[in-house]
């Protein structure tokens, strides 16, 4: 296990860098619906919803006894969680943000409590109810004219923690810490990343099953939509084929779809495309299932490619192979990636980033970007039950680019992927 030092500055400058970019499942309502007769490739899926085993409420609750253990190894007296992730990961409720604060405080010593609108308690107690904190979670609610801190405030006096450390996990806005501050003045504060990232980045059997099903799943839906490619479909089309798929798979999710010379771009463009025989396809998406996300590159050709995209892919898939056969307990996140970066820079694509222009990997969970990353001087060190993103790409501006990615988590003895890899351009799926 890593020190809180090490483990700290392998966060550092890096634990929002995949925020902005890639997929989210979420984005897939945005896709119009398949407006033609079902592709036979698609209608013939059949939902694997009956697959899924949804996380219940006794792991959670080892989930808040471990976020205790790690509260008091640093040395913080409670942690405070608001709408998000963290707040699902640990207590099971669902909840948005707003302006007006709700929060969860999970003391190292004692027992959390709520802090809640009034108008919304019967709604909050709904889920409170039937997740860990359980029938008899204290709920302190305040009117449109309170103020909601000096509730937290007391409910943290209440349990002694008033005058010690407490951790914001990351998300929190910075109205609500800077209220809870000025509610707390002889409190210090801090991030309780050390905390949420120290439960989150490690996966359990549970959690594991459930991304290998959303990989499996968006994998099938992916080999669907390109059974069901024709000349001529837009990029837009080809995106819908994937979300329908998707759907009838049983989850929602979909993919970015990027063709010919935007395919260089790695997070694609807004340009309306048209896909020809002989282009380049990037797809690039997931789904989510039981809340745990995958997310899956593939890149093939419509018809014939050409000598170079098929150098290209062999360079590709060997670097996604390293970095997959490179991964196993004890390395270094960052060796992962420099493994993969030098199949590439060796092949002829390089230096550093010119042609491979982002890192290998990002940590997966239950969101598609989290903690830890596959990225340069990263020496937080892998251990089993951690999941990556396994994604090198070369890009090669006003031409076209290539990315592999699939889902990998760290085992015992080394790393495996959840998904087959892709083997050629042409056959992007396993037979």
């Amino acid at each position: 296990m890593a020190s809180r030092r090490a483990f700290l500055g392998s966060l550092a400058g890096t634990a929002w860098i995949g925020s902005s970019g890639g997929f989210s499942p979420e984005l897939a309502s945005d896709a119009p619906a398949w407006q033609e007769p079902v592709p036979p490739a698609i209608a013939a899926l059949e939902s694997m919803r009956g697959e899924m085993v949804p996380i219940g409420t006794p792991e959670r609750v080892a989930r808040l006894a471990k976020a205790r253990r790690l509260l008091v190894e640093q040395r913080m007296d409670a942690m405070v969680l608001t709408g998000g992730t963290s707040l699902r990961y640990f207590t099971a409720i669902e909840w948005g943000l707003s302006e007006r604060l709700l929060a969860v405080v999970v003391p190292a010593r004692g027992s959390a409590f709520l802090v809640c609108p009034a108008f919304e308690r019967d709604r909050a107690l709904e889920q409170v109810a039937t997740g860990p904190l359980g029938t008899d979670a204290e709920v302190m609610t305040w009117e449109e004219h309170e103020d909601p801190y000096r509730l937290l405030a007391e409910g943290l006096k209440a349990r002694g923690a008033a005058t010690g450390l407490i951790g914001f996990e990351e998300t929190v806005r910075h109205v609500f810490s800077d209220g809870i501050s000025r509610a707390l003045p002889a409190a210090r504060f801090g991030s309780a990343t050390a905390v949420t990232a120290g439960c989150r980045m490690v996966k359990g059997p549970n959690e594991l099953a459930l991304m290998r099903l959303a990989s499996r799943v968006t994998l099938r839906a992916y080999e669907a939509a390109w059974r069901s490619l024709n000349d001529g479909m837009t990029q837009t089309q080809f995106g819908s084929l994937v979300r329908l798929a998707h759907d009838r798979l049983g989850f929602s999710g979909g993919a970015g779809v990027q063709v010919g010379p935007y395919s260089a771009l790695p997070h694609g463009s807004a340009t309306p495309q048209t896909i020809r025989e002989g282009t380049i396809l990037l797809i690039d998406g997931g789904c989510s299932v039981g809340g745990y996300a995958s997310d899956i590159s593939r890149t093939f050709v419509l018809g014939k490619p050409t000598d170079k995209m098929r150098r290209v892919f062999d360079i590709e898939l060997e670097a996604q192979t390293v970095a997959l056969q490179a991964a196993r307990p004890g390395l270094a996140c960052g060796a992962v990636d420099a493994a993969a970066r030098k199949v590439i820079v060796d092949a002829g694509y390089g230096p550093d980033y010119r042609y491979f222009t982002h890192r290998v990997g990002h940590g997966m969970g239950m969101d598609g970007h989290e903690w830890p990353y596959l990225v340069k001087d990263n020496g937080l060190l892998l251990e089993p039950g951690m999941t990556f993103s396994d994604e090198p790409g070369i890009y090669l501006p006003g031409e076209f680019g290539v990315r592999l990615e699939d889902d990998m988590v760290i085992t015992e003895s080394g790393a495996e992927l959840m998904t087959p890899q892709s083997r050629s351009l042409e056959t992007p799926f396993a037979v």
